[in-house]
């Protein structure tokens, strides 16, 4: 299995970045996909999640109405659309699958695969 995320940069305050994630080796089309993210010096938390067949997703209050989390299962492919971009948003930004129920989507532990990481930069 493969997690490749790629989209990530470095964009001023107010700007948007388009994350994208593409699958491999798995069955794309059952997995729930999730986006986490890292600061330098902070713990990994949650950022969004959509379910397999899109019919909910999840934010964390920090970005929600800002952040669009979107898949194409054709694709194999998650996306994280991120608007009006703050400083605070900077951070490793990470793509996650998980392939069977294990409770709350905002939880890092229930995802069995992780991609590598992207960074995103705001510049105020």
């Amino acid at each position: 299995v493969q997690l490749q995320a790629f989209g990530g940069g470095l964009v001023q305050a107010g700007g948007s970045l388009r994350l994208s994630c593409a699958a491999s080796g798995m069955n794309f089309a059952i997995a729930a996909m999730g986006w986490f993210r890292q600061a330098s010096g902070k713990t990994r938390e949650f950022v969004a999640a959509i379910t397999w067949s899109s019919i909910s997703t999840y934010y964390a209050d920090s970005v929600k109405g800002r952040f669009t989390i979107s898949r194409d299962n054709d694709k194999n492919t998650v996306y994280l659309q991120m608007n009006s971009l703050k400083p605070e948003d900077t951070a490793v930004y990470y793509c996650a699958a998980r392939t069977y129920y294990s409770g709350s989507y905002r939880n890092s532990g229930g995802y069995n695969y992780w991609g590598q990481g992207t960074l995103v930069t705001v510049s105020s």
